[in-house]
C-alpha cells in the first residue's frame, strides 16, 4: 500500500541526509515530490546543484515523479518561487516538510552577530516563509467545498532546540523557535484542514559527524531512515487527527514529546525575602532537565 499516491510534496533540504531519506521514501509512497537543496556545506556557503539532482535522477530510476529546486528558503521571495514550481510543475501541494538547515557551532562568549543571524534565518525564517506562502495556497483551495484542503507541515526542530546543546546557542534557539512555531501554526491551521508537526531526529548526518565517536551499533541506530517512516506517515491522508505533536526519533528510541507542563508551584509573594526559600524549594523539588537523549540530569 502508497501510503502518499498522487500527493504532491516538497522537502527543503533534501540532497543529503534525514532530507534525502523523505524524499525518497515520499516518492516511494507515490508522492511526487520537489527536491529542494542549494547544496551548501554546513555552515551554508558554497553551492552546488549535484545533491538535489542526485535525489531526482534516483526517485525517476525508481519510477517516480520529482524535480529539482536550488531556490532559497529563508528568502521570502525563493520560498515562494518554490511552492509556485510544485503547483505549476503538479498541479497543487498536499505536504511541506521544513527540513533545510546550517550549523555554525560556537561558545556564547565567541559568536559573532553574523552566526547567530545566519543560523536564526535559515531555520527559522526558512521554517516561516515556506508555511506562510504554503498556507495562502491552501487557504484558498479550502474554499473548493467539493474538494477540502487535507494538507500536512511537518517542521523539523533538534534535541539541541528541545534539551539544550552547548556551544549550539544559536542552532537550540532556532530549533525551539520551530517547536513553538509549529504548534502555534497546528492550532490556527486546523480549520481549513491543515496539520501542523515537528521531528526530532537524532541522526548521523553531516551535522552531526564531529560528535563524539560512536560504535557500529550506536550508528546503526542513529541511521536518518529511522525518521523518514515518521514524516510519510505523518504526510499521509490518514494522519489527518494528528497535529501539535512533537516527535523524537533516533538511537533506537521512537518517542512523542510532552512539552512545557507547570511543575511545583505556590501562591504569589510580594516579598523577595520571604519568597526566596520558596523559589528556592519548587526548584529543586521540579524535574531536571535532560541530556540530549531526553533523559533527566542528575
Amino acid at each position: 500500500m502508497k501510503l502518499c499516491a498522487g500527493r504532491i510534496a516538497i522537502v527543503t533540504g533534501a540532497g543529503r541526509g534525514v532530507g534525502r531519506e523523505y524524499a525518497l521514501m515520499l516518492a516511494k509512497h507515490g508522492a511526487k515530490v520537489v527536491v529542494n537543496d542549494l547544496g551548501v556545506e554546513i555552515d551554508g556557503s558554497g553551492r552546488d546543484s549535484g545533491p538535489a539532482n542526485d535525489v531526482v535522477q534516483a526517485i525517476r530510476n525508481g519510477g517516480g515523479e520529482a524535480v529539482a529546486s536550488s531556490d532559497d528558503v529563508s528568502s521570502w521571495d525563493g520560498a515562494k518561487k518554490m511552492i509556485d514550481t510544485a503547483i505549476s510543475t503538479f498541479g497543487g501541494l498536499d505536504i511541506l516538510v521544513n527540513n533545510a538547515g546550517i550549523l555554525r557551532p560556537r561558545m556564547l562568549v565567541n559568536m559573532t552577530e553574523a552566526e547567530w543571524d545566519d543560523v536564526i534565518r535559515v531555520h527559522l525564517k526558512g521554517t516561516f516563509a515556506p508555511c506562510r506562502h504554503a498556507v495562502s495556497y491552501w487557504k484558498m483551495k479550502s474554499k473548493d467545498t467539493e474538494r477540502p484542503v487535507n494538507a500536512r507541515i511537518i517542521n523539523t526542530s533538534s534535541v539541541s532546540g528541545l534539551f539544550g546543546n552547548i556551544g549550539q546557542a544559536n542552532y537550540g534557539a532556532a530549533k525551539a523557535g520551530v517547536t513553538a512555531f509549529s504548534i502555534i501554526a497546528a492550532r490556527e491551521l486546523g480549520r481549513i484542514g491543515v496539520t501542523v508537526n515537528a521531528i526530532a531526529p537524532s541522526a548521523l548526518t553531516r551535522l552531526t559527524e564531529d560528535f563524539p565517536p560512536r560504535t557500529e551499533e550506536q550508528k546503526a541506530a542513529a541511521d536518518p531512515k529511522w525518521a523518514a517512516p515518521v514524516v510519510v506517515f505523518l504526510a499521509s491522508e490518514g494522519a489527518a487527527d494528528i497535529t501539535g505533536r512533537v516527535f523524537y526519533v533516533g538511537n533506537g528510541i521512537f518517542s512523542v514529546m510532552e512539552g512545557w507542563h507547570r511543575g511545583p508551584q505556590s501562591e504569589p509573594f510580594d516579598d523577595p525575602i520571604e519568597l526566596g526559600p520558596v523559589l528556592r524549594k519548587m526548584s529543586f523539588q521540579a524535574r531536571r532537565n535532560c541530556d540530549l537523549d531526553g533523559n533527566e540530569v542528575d
